[in-house]
């Protein structure tokens, strides 16, 4: 096993001139780069001595310097012997590494202290592992190998790579699924992980910026021992609850990460994941928020008998707990943080939510836990959806009437709450309402991203009282970080950061 005590955090440079990419690699190291990594092959013109002695001259940190051919996905289209030539010259001009591809001859490498690179960019292969021990045999300075991720099941399989050698290695998935290997390139001990400037200068897919890497993901402050947490969904790229439960574990000084974890939909899908974060009790996976499409797969996967009884019984979770002596539990914290959301904005308790006509649209994960709840507390919903037959079956489980989405802009009710991803980030100009009828009193949104949705606005206009999804999004994770640390959550804290994420300072 390889373990190094400084994980290099590489910044590649990609500007098209030397001048340019000197001054990057001086905003890189700024900005917390502890290597830099000189891209050759975006330079607008082939790079002699004196370009190569301007870039190596007086740099602060470690750096790389790489010529990547059109066959391993650079940009450099020339002569091998040149390329070649070129790299040997950068290493007896300072550069402290030089990166060499793994198809170039062993008596055609150039001298000096390589970073041996294997690249696939369709695909983690079956014979990844016996590539990384090709790779190793000659003896490198740093093994090195990146390649395309569909599932985060690949990504741990590329992490895998770092256990089982004693030379240090790079060992990256590429593409968003593959963003744990980065995030956890520290805590696993690897050689190097990048990160970029800009998401435009990202020199490979799903490369995090610096400051996310720094920041957010709190880099340099997470221990090998860190425990690691995690949001599984599909969209992740929106999601805030890796800023809310991160910056709540650095306001706790709590050595832990939380990572977005993109999972497909579908069951497989969903059970492969788990099965691989079981399979490595190693990477300390304690805990994981489910979000849209999983809710049901989650908890199908732990299991009725390891859930609450509610949470059971409304057939749908969005938290995982798996504790270090193997046992795992599943709770559904969506039912209590939307009914005390909507009970405080409205200055009700629960037991007087029976006195309201409740409309509820959508039927999925978290459709099921308000019904479910509202029905606890002797409210009857009405519930539309647009396959009328997910309507019905929570109808007929929790109490309701079901009625088909295209029904919904002639609804009687004085509390409206959307369960739907309608006007969800990326797509905010949706709405499930075109107008909103005169009867209504509440409406509730429990999208949170953004904070002000199409129907929130419409309701505002109308002046009607609102809820805002950022209310339920903030009780679930309070109630989600203090089951997984057994500590007080820094509510507080929590909700600006995510008002923060929004573009707001209060609300």
């Amino acid at each position: 096993m390889s373990r190094t005590q400084n994980t290099r955090l590489i910044c590649p440079l990609t500007e098209a001139t030397p001048n340019a990419m000197r001054d990057a690699m001086t905003r890189a190291v700024a900005a917390g780069a502890t290597a830099v990594e000189y891209r050759l092959d975006f330079l607008s013109k082939h790079p002699d001595d004196e370009t190569l002695a301007l870039l190596l001259a007086d740099v602060p940190v470690e750096t790389i310097v790489t010529y990547r051919p059109t066959r391993q996905g650079g940009h450099y289209e020339g002569g091998e012997d040149v390329r070649l030539r070129t790299l040997g010259r950068a290493s007896e001009l300072g550069a402290t590494f030089i990166d060499v591809e793994d198809d170039v001859p062993l008596a055609d490498r150039p001298e000096g202290s390589t970073i041996l690179s294997y690249h696939n960019f369709d695909t983690v292969p079956d014979d990844v592992a016996s590539r990384a021990a090709s790779i190793g045999a000659s003896r490198p300075a740093i093994n090195k190998l990146a390649c395309h991720a569909e599932h985060p099941a690949d990504a741990m399989r590329m992490l895998d790579l770092i256990d089982a050698t004693d030379q240090p290695t790079i060992a990256l998935a590429m593409g968003e699924a593959g963003v744990l290997t980065r995030l956890l390139a520290h805590k696993c001990g690897a050689a190097g992980t990048f990160a970029t400037l800009a998401s435009e200068s990202a020199s490979a897919p799903g490369q995090p910026a610096l400051s996310d890497m720094t920041g957010l993901y709190r880099f340099d402050r997470a221990s090998s021992n860190a425990e690691i947490y995690g949001v599984v969904g599909c969209p992740v790229g929106h999601s805030m609850s890796p800023a809310i439960h991160n910056t709540a574990f650095d306001a706790c000084d709590y050595d832990a990460i939380y990572l977005p974890l993109l999972v497909e939909p579908g069951e497989e899908s969903f059970n492969r994941l788990m099965d691989a974060m079981v399979a490595r009790p190693e990477l300390a996976f304690h805990g994981l928020s489910v979000t849209i499409p999983h809710k049901e797969n989650a908890l199908a996967w732990v299991g009725a008998d390891r859930c609450d009884e509610l949470s059971a019984k409304i057939g749908a979770i969005n938290t995982i707990s798996l504790s270090a002596d193997g046992s795992i539990r599943g709770t559904n914290t969506d039912y209590a943080a939307a009914i005390d959301a909507l009970c405080d904005a409205m200055g009700i308790q629960r037991a007087d939510l029976e006195n309201y006509r409740t409309t509820v649209i959508g039927a999925g994960g978290e459709a099921r836990a308000i019904v479910a709840a509202l029905n606890h507390y002797g409210c009857v919903p009405t519930i539309y959806n647009r396959t009328l037959s997910r309507a019905e079956a929570i109808a007929d489980q929790f109490g309701g009437t079901a009625l088909p989405l295209d029904a919904v802009e002639s609804l009687e009710a004085d509390i409206v709450i959307n369960c739907t991803p309608i006007g969800m980030y990326p797509h905010v100009d949706a709405s499930p309402l075109e107008t909103i009828p005169d009867d209504v009193q509440v409406v509730f949104d429990t999208i949170y991203n953004p904070l002000e949705t199409q129907l929130i606005a419409k309701a505002k206009q109308r002046g009607l009282l609102t809820v805002s999804g950022i209310d339920m999004f903030v009780n679930q994770a309070v109630a989600q970080f203090e089951l997984w640390t057994q500590r007080p959550a820094p509510r507080d804290v929590m909700r600006q950061v995510v008002l923060e994420k929004l573009g707001q300072t209060h609300a």
